[in-house]
This record gives structure tokens, sequence and C-alpha cells, in this order.
């Protein structure tokens, strides 16, 4: 492994502009309670949106783009609703392990395009469950199971292959300081706060950070596509950006005099890597430095 520090050569805009003019070849949360505070889908950046490694949606780089250029982050039902009906089941992380058991069920909301097998089951992440937190559901849990099959999809963010940078692992800790601030200008009630990318205490006890499939702040989403407990390794990797640095930094907000979030106060820094989960898979995407502390052994 080759730890790299963060303001390395940068690379020449034009080659991103070629990178991304070939990249169409290549391509192939929540709320307060849940995981990652997914972003309404907004207009104001669709000019600038062009096909991606991760998307045929994509700003700032190839690899941070919407989960698909339409339809919104969540599975839709054929009424075009976002709740699923479910029964009882047991809520995993990304490796497989149990959070907790809801043993009542009601409904849940599920983003597109994951799905992963494991602990001898197919399971959906559900980005809110009776855990505080996004959490994989077993699918054959949820009532209307064909349908919702027929309609998951599958997406997982990329490997970059341009090399590995530094090792890290989820921190066991938050900045109290950061949680409330907002991560999009003027947001309302108590979504896209910077603290749903940070780990966090959940109702089993243990703090978790989710994995997103891109950063926030330009109206992508940033949907959780993985959640995982407080000392899991994260290995950042290179990733190309149109700035030319490997991370993406992205605006905080805080409560102006008149109580709107459109304050600047401060950024965040995403950075692109990988959790080696259950059965060696590699799970790519965003997190934000917030979570992580430096480590050994990735």
């Amino acid at each position: 492994m080759t730890n790299a520090i963060a303001h390395r050569r940068s690379t020449p805009r034009f080659f991103f502009a070629l990178l991304a003019s070939a990249l169409p070849l290549l391509a192939g949360c929540a709320s307060e309670s849940g995981g990652v505070a997914d972003e309404a889908d907004g207009t104001e950046t669709a000019a600038a949106l062009t096909a991606g490694v991760n998307g045929s949606a994509c700003l700032h780089s190839p690899f941070n783009c919407k989960l698909r250029e339409s339809g919104g982050n969540r599975v839709t039902d054929v009424a075009g609703g976002e709740q699923w009906a479910v029964g009882p089941g047991v809520v995993r992380d990304g490796d497989a392990n149990v959070m907790i058991s809801d043993t009542n069920g009601g409904h849940i909301q599920i983003n597109y395009g994951q799905i992963r097998h494991f602990a001898g089951a197919t399971y959906v992440l559900a980005m809110s469950t009776v855990n505080a937190s996004a959490g994989w559901y077993p699918i054959d849990a949820v009532v209307d199971q064909d349908s919702l099959r027929a309609r998951i999809g599958n997406v997982d963010a990329k490997d970059p292959h341009q090399g590995t940078m530094a090792c890290y692992e989820i921190a066991n800790d938050a900045d109290a300081s950061l949680i409330e601030k907002k991560v999009v200008r003027d947001a309302k009630g108590a979504h896209e706060r910077a603290g749903d990318y940070m780990s966090l205490p959940r109702a089993n006890g243990r703090r978790y950070a989710n994995l997103a499939f891109n950063a926030p702040g330009d109206a992508l989403g940033a949907p959780a596509v993985d959640i995982f407990p407080a000392g899991t390794k994260f290995q950042r990797v290179d990733v190309p950006t149109e700035s030319g640095k490997p991370h993406l930094s992205v605006q905080l907000y805080v409560q102006a005099a008149d109580g709107h979030f459109t304050q600047p106060s401060g950024t965040m820094t995403f950075i692109y890597g990988y959790v080696t989960s259950v059965g060696g898979v590699r799970r790519f995407g965003w997190m934000a430095l917030d979570a992580l502390h430096p480590s050994q052994g990735c």
C-alpha cells in the first residue's frame, strides 16, 4: 500500500476533459434517524452533469454521480410510492453483522440499486430502520418482494484503478460542533446535516457511518450505499476530479440572523475509497474525513 498526502500533483484540466469525453464508453438518506440525508433531486446543476464511470449524471468527478440519471434515489412501487411493507426481519451492517432485530416490521424506503447476498440470504438497503440508521433488510421480508426484485436494479461504485493512498478507520467519536451544520444551503428541517456523514451512535449502542454514492451539496442525492461500524478500515484511493485534487470539498452552513441556513461556516472534505466487506467484496464510495481517523493495516 502506498500512502500519499492529499495535495499531490494536480491533474491537468485538459486531461480531465479528455477523460470525461471518453467516459460514456466506460460507464456500463433519509430522515434524521436514517442514514445519509438524501438531497432533493434538484435541477440547478443539471446543465453541468456529464456521463462518468459511476453513472450517466456526474459532477466534479466521473466517480461523483447520481445512482441513476432519472427516477430518484429510491425504489418506487408500481404506483410510484416509496414505502414498502415489510414483516419482521434482522437488520445487518455491510459485514453481515446483526445490528438489531425488527420484531414488528412496518414500512421501509429502499435505495435504488443496492442489493447484496450474504449470511445465506438476499438483502436490500433500507434508508431508515429501527436501529435509527440505514441497514440491510432481508428481501424475503418484503411483502411484495417479486415487484421489488423486478424494480430494484443493481448499482455499485467502481474502482478508479489509480492507486491507493492513506489507510483510515471509521471513528468511534464525532465532532459535536459539526453535526447540526448543513451540507446544503438553506436546507430545511432535520435533513442535510453534516452529522449524517459522520460516525454517530445508533439504537443498538454502537456507532456507524455510511458509505455514500456521491458527495452532498450538488443535488445529486448523496444516498447511502452501505453502512459499517466504528473501527472498520477504509482504504482511500486516488480519484480524478476537475480540480486535480483527489478529494471533494463541500461547503457547510449555519443559521443566519433570519434563521435560514445560509451562513457559510467551513467545509467538509470527502474522499473516495473502499471497505473490504464480508466475502472480500470491495464496497467503493465517498466518506467524510470527519468520519474517519488515520489507521494502518488496510
